[in-house]
């Protein structure tokens, strides 16, 4: 089963959460909307001046008109007089377009001596007046349910005066990783005996992802430290996701773990690298089942964890940018599984964009990561792309230190 495949049978199962809270604006960052915002004013809600410089009425000014300035208007200090005829009001930016006054000079285009000013050149009714409503009115959809509130959003919401927003609740990722092999990062290696990276690189990138993370550290391969592993994170948490233990080894007892507990969905997927990714569920969770290999884990957390986080947390869906991009590195690829290669995309000097690879693509290289800023994305059918071929590439977004 492909990867695209797979998260159509992933969303389908998972029905996306009706928990709603509703928090200040300080703390909605990173939250999904749980319903659409409405605007309750216009925007902008007075006519203001776009430029420092005069305001005028238009048909009283030529190329050489010399007025007398009237007052001044600042922003949120308006000049609240009625301005005379063939006088002007020397207005800052943002400031509340006087009334009877239709345009705004900017001071560029004029000299001033004292209190009067002269125009240098002629205008156009209207010009630097940012009118009421002109970006929306009233009544207005500015933000839809099942959008993700980034910064951008987080200004909007401000400029049309929303306090408080209703969000759905945030989701909660239970991360350990299996096997006798792993050590903690500063502890001696003894023989056989690696660095346990895959769940310090996951727990960070389902951070990156908008959920909490409950880190229950390494379990080590016996069968009943495994089973308290998962009743323990299939209490705490909406998503199990584990690292390791998910092939067909003597000493990996995910699966029966599973069989015993829930149900396992699939297991298995036409993928490289990432080939034994497990999907299933527990009796209160959902679980995602990674390989061991580093790129590997980070591979199917990015590619199908990621997607399935999004829906389960209402997030409306999102189809993945991908650019087509020449190769100028030739790649190994057999038929038979999707590839995702870890590329190096730049652009050249003519707005072409090319890609390179990392160099070796073993699923045990952690620095095949490091080093790119894409997946070269290669068809089950592909074999072998040669230089100067187009191929796929998906940029890495900011779960994995991207745009």
């Amino acid at each position: 089963m492909l990867p695209k495949d797979a998260l159509v049978r992933m969303r389908a199962q998972v029905a996306p959460t009706t928990d709603i809270e509703m928090v200040d604006l300080a703390q909605c960052h990173g939250r999904v909307l749980a319903e659409d915002v409405v605007a309750a004013i216009d925007l902008p809600p007075f006519a203001n001046s776009a430029m420092d410089g005069y305001a005028i009425r238009s048909a009283e000014v030529a190329a050489g008109t010399t007025m007398t300035i009237a007052g001044k208007a600042f922003a949120g200090v308006p000049f609240e007089a009625e301005c005379p005829a063939g006088q002007c009001v020397r207005i800052m930016t943002g400031a509340l377009l006087p009334s009877g006054l239709d345009t705004i000079v900017m001071q560029e285009n004029t000299s001033s001596d004292g209190d009067q000013v002269t125009f240098n050149f002629d205008c156009k009714h209207g010009q630097f007046v940012r009118g009421r409503g002109s970006e929306l009115a009233a009544g207005t959809t500015v933000l839809t349910k099942g959008q993700r509130i980034s910064p951008t959003e987080i200004g909007v919401l401000a400029t049309v005066g929303v306090a408080q927003v209703k969000v759905y609740r945030q989701l909660t990722v239970a991360l350990f990783s299996t096997g006798d092999e792993l050590k903690a990062p500063g502890e001696p290696l003894q023989a056989g005996e690696i660095y346990d990276s895959n769940r310090h690189a996951l727990r960070h990138m389902l951070e990156q992802m908008q959920v909490k993370v409950i880190d229950l550290g390494v379990i080590s391969d016996d069968i009943d430290k495994v089973r308290a592993a998962f009743e323990q994170a299939d209490a705490l948490a909406d998503v199990v996701v584990t690292s390791g233990g998910v092939s067909v080894g003597e000493a990996d007892f995910i699966k029966i773990i599973l069989d015993e507990m829930g149900q396992v969905n699939f297991w298995k997927l036409a993928i490289k690298p990432g080939k034994p990714f497990a999907f299933g569920s527990l009796p209160n969770s959902w679980f995602c089942g990674l390989p061991g290999n580093p790129v590997s884990s980070m591979v199917t957390c990015y590619e199908l964890v990621q997607p399935l986080l999004s829906h389960l947390g209402g997030e409306a869906q999102k189809t993945p940018l991908l650019f087509n991009a020449t190769l100028t590195t030739a790649l190994k690829k057999g038929p038979g599984r999707q590839e995702y290669q870890r590329g190096v995309l730049t652009q050249a000097a003519d707005g072409s964009l090319q890609v390179a690879a990392t160099g070796a693509q073993s699923s045990d290289m952690t620095t095949s990561m490091s080093r790119a800023n894409c997946f070269i994305v290669l068809p089950k059918e592909k074999q072998d792309p040669q230089a100067g071929e187009t191929v796929t590439v998906e940029p890495f977004s900011a779960v994995l230190g991207g745009l």
